[in-house]
């Protein structure tokens, strides 16, 4: 059985190019565009693991995460969070709010998935 992977990014041309690379891994990828929208599909789909980007419209990936820490059953989701910004008050802050993992853009490719087994392995 594939690994499922919520691919959440407002950026139409690293989403692309991420769920591409993904796909070739086969991965069984589900596509969020903004927080709201990965919330809305956590109601119906349990990925295994999900990539949250932290900067996006609408709802932002640190509203999303909070809200899903409040849920018992989306809680136990291991999120990776991802952003542009690379400080390490960033870093800290996305995984005090419960990001098992931070990575910056643009992806080390080889780190992502040496992160996607990690967290999905422990998940299961």
């Amino acid at each position: 059985m594939s690994i499922q992977i919520l691919v959440v990014e407002d950026n139409e041309m690293n989403r692309d190019m991420l769920v591409k690379r993904l796909q070739r891994r086969d991965f069984n990828i589900l596509i969020a565009t903004n927080g709201q929208a990965a919330l809305d599909l956590l109601q119906t789909e349990r990925p295994d693991i999900v990539l949250m980007d932290m900067h996006m419209p609408i709802m932002d990936g640190w509203t999303a995460i909070a809200i899903i820490q409040e849920n018992q059953i989306l809680r136990s989701i291991p999120i990776i969070g991802v952003s542009a910004n690379g400080s390490s008050e960033d870093r800290k802050t996305a995984l005090e709010a419960g990001c098992v993992a931070y990575e910056t853009k643009p992806i080390d490719f080889n780190r992502l998935l040496a992160l996607i087994q990690q967290f999905t392995k422990r998940a299961s």
